[in-house]
């Protein structure tokens, strides 16, 4: 199988098998998305056993929004493209907190009322500040 290069935009690459529909909704990409997108899923991996990758042309992810793609694939690397060459290229972490990204998971909270959420994280998950109900990271998204 043939993909063919990206003059700009993001590679994401060694993202957990499975992951990758989650992850394009995150950032946004639908059947809306006005440029070529390249989803590969379970792609054989020595390092992983199995993998899914995007290539997305026209959007350059910053670190940021980048970064919460390790709530849902820790370990992820991205490849920043530029005139057809790597730019940038890291391995995503997981943010200390996130602010109004993702959902709090309590139907009690305050934030299924408000949009606005807020979470603290503690190891590998995540505090809501309204409720202080620990979740695992992808819980959240």
């Amino acid at each position: 199988m043939q993909v063919d290069k990206i003059d700009t935009g993001t590679v994401i690459d060694h993202m957990r098998a499975g992951k990758a529909g989650r992850i394009m909704r995150l950032l946004g990409i639908d059947e809306n998305y006005p440029h070529r997108v390249a989803v590969m899923l379970h792609v054989p991996s020595k390092k992983m056993g199995t993998k899914d990758m995007l290539k997305i042309e026209g959007k350059l992810v910053s670190a940021d929004i980048a970064n919460v793609v390790a709530l849902l694939s820790p370990g992820a690397t991205i490849n920043i493209i530029k005139s057809g060459k790597v730019e940038k290229k890291y391995e995503v972490v997981l943010p200390e907190e996130l602010k109004n990204v993702g959902k709090c998971a309590n139907p009690n909270c305050i934030t299924t009322e408000n949009s606005a959420t807020y979470f603290k994280r503690e190891g590998e998950k995540y505090r809501c500040h309204y409720c202080e109900r620990l979740f695992k990271a992808d819980e959240l998204v």
